[in-house]
């Protein structure tokens, strides 16, 4: 009863005409980002941040969330119709989507996409609705210390789930915590690594290593690809789905919708792991294994609803632990804290408006995306005819002038640009920069709670083990360290992520 009550309420927030614009906004922008290939959720929120200063919070998560979702729907337009994937989680789709775009069955393969999707969205909304609460009132009676080895435990999964070599992930990680501790100790006011540059008093700003390392430097590393894009068919014809598509697509999309909630929780993983999990469990739970990459449905049906599952659940410990379960989580997190909200389980007991109006909206988002991805097909294959060319300029002119209106200070362009030098070499390298945003975000975090501990304990680190939850959760980072370093489950894992 107390849930349906929470709904209610939530809906009542999400309903306000604000609140549905906002809504409306995020899903279409995030469509049009999943529709461009080489932008991407994050390069998009990244540049959005600064506006969200003049938005009220509820306002301002509700379309950086629907941004994010809504790239989910969009990325598999492109997958299906161009055979060139949108946004990284789509790049499976690719497969069998374009084979049966091929086979003239374009409006099946998007129908069951946005079919998949939506059922996935709306199970794993209410998945957040039932067990965040619970798990957020589990989480109010953490310590500092429960809160430290959890954060610990988040990182470290963080690390080995990315993509790429785990140990450059690791390395990211505590450069990320490196950089969150850029500027003036809060105790004691001593500069740290702030190089006599006065601007760096503060630290380094969010916004900042957002823009830089994800808009900038994505966009700048996209103008190698080229740009030539031919929309295979104009033309989509029927969007009904067969009765046999119905029977086949049922089982990938319930399979698909788990898959996606368990990776979501994950910190680390990302809707991208989902989407070719849920493909391989399909592949060998077919008769016919056969038929995958010639136009097999369910090679459509389990990725999408796989990828829109993990972006939603990702929420869940967003919302109620304050750990950003991926780089666009912790975006998310960047944006409650640009407006003093500070991220865990207290958000759901001081902004109720918050937490509840974001579940809600997420359904009603789920629906506008429907109704948007659909019908509008043929707007969005003439979006792609756009070149690239012409929006390199303006996303990077609207990134300048999103940093300097932020502090109305010009060494933060600078510094900007620096950090877009830096994400094309970490990607030239091999390196992912998900892992150092996380580490950057809680950082600051993790010291206070590590200060706290150690001020509690006065000054003795076993409080980290004689503490039953810590302890479970040291342990926990241990094993997932030890089973990674295995030979069998290591390249097991560089399959997948790899």
């Amino acid at each position: 009863m107390e849930l349906f009550n929470n709904l209610i309420f939530g809906f009542s927030v999400a309903f306000s005409l604000q609140n549905l614009l906002y809504c409306f906004i995020g899903v279409l922008v995030g469509t049009l980002i999943g529709v461009l290939p080489g932008i991407g959720p994050m390069a998009t929120i990244a540049m959005l941040l600064p506006i969200t200063y003049n938005i009220p919070p509820v306002a301002a998560l509700i379309m950086l969330a629907g941004i994010y979702y809504g790239a989910q729907y969009g990325g598999s337009t492109t997958s299906i119709l161009v055979n060139l994937p949108g946004e990284t989680a789509s790049v499976i789709t690719c497969i069998d989507g374009y084979q049966m775009a091929r086979q003239g069955r374009a409006g099946p393969a998007l129908a069951i996409a946005a079919i998949g999707s939506f059922f996935a969205g709306t199970v794993c909304t209410m998945i957040i609705a039932m067990f965040g609460p619970p798990l957020a009132e589990m989480a109010l009676k953490f310590g500092s210390p429960e809160y430290f080895s959890l954060m610990v435990m988040a990182l470290v999964t963080a690390a080995v789930l990315a993509h790429g070599d785990m140990l450059k992930s690791l390395a990211m990680v505590v450069l990320g915590l490196l950089l969150g501790i850029v500027g003036s100790d809060v105790d004691s006011g001593i500069k740290r690594f702030c190089f006599n540059f006065f601007e760096l008093t503060d630290g380094i700003g969010f916004v900042i290593i957002a823009i830089g390392v994800f808009a900038v430097g994505e966009i700048i590393s996209n103008l190698s690809d080229p740009e030539e894009r031919q929309v295979f068919t104009s033309k989509v014809g029927s969007l009904y789905p067969t009765l046999q598509d119905m029977k086949q697509s049922i089982a990938p999309i319930i399979r698909g919708t788990a898959i996606g909630a368990f990776f979501g929780t994950l910190p680390g993983t990302g809707p991208a792991i989902s989407s070719f999990s849920s493909y391989m469990v399909e592949k060998k739970a077919a008769r016919d294994p056969s038929r995958f990459g010639r136009g097999a449905i369910e090679g459509v049906a389990g990725p999408e609803s796989a990828n829109n599952a993990a972006a939603q659940c990702a929420f869940i410990p967003t919302l109620t632990l304050g750990i950003p379960g991926s780089g666009t989580m912790a975006l998310m997190l960047g944006a409650l804290m640009i407006h003093g909200i500070t991220p865990g389980p207290m958000v759901m007991v001081q902004q109720p408006d918050l937490f509840w109006g974001l579940i809600a909206s997420m359904w009603i988002g789920n629906l506008m995306l429907v109704v948007l991805n659909l019908p509008m097909v043929g707007v969005w294959v003439s979006v792609l005819k756009l070149p690239y060319r012409m929006l390199f300029p303006a996303i990077m002119v609207f990134s300048a002038i999103g940093i300097y209106s932020t502090n109305n200070v010009s060494f933060d362009v600078y510094l900007a640009a620096i950090f877009g030098v830096l994400g094309i070499a970490w990607r030239v390298l091999g390196c992912s920069p998900i892992p150092m945003l996380l580490g950057f975000v809680l950082g600051p975090i993790m010291e206070e709670n590590l200060r706290r501990a150690l001020q509690v304990s006065e000054g003795d680190p076993s409080v980290f083990l004689t503490r039953p939850i810590s302890l479970a959760f040291i342990i926990a980072t241990v094993l997932i360290l030890v089973v990674m370093v295995m030979p069998a489950v290591r390249k097991r894992r560089d399959d997948i992520v790899g």
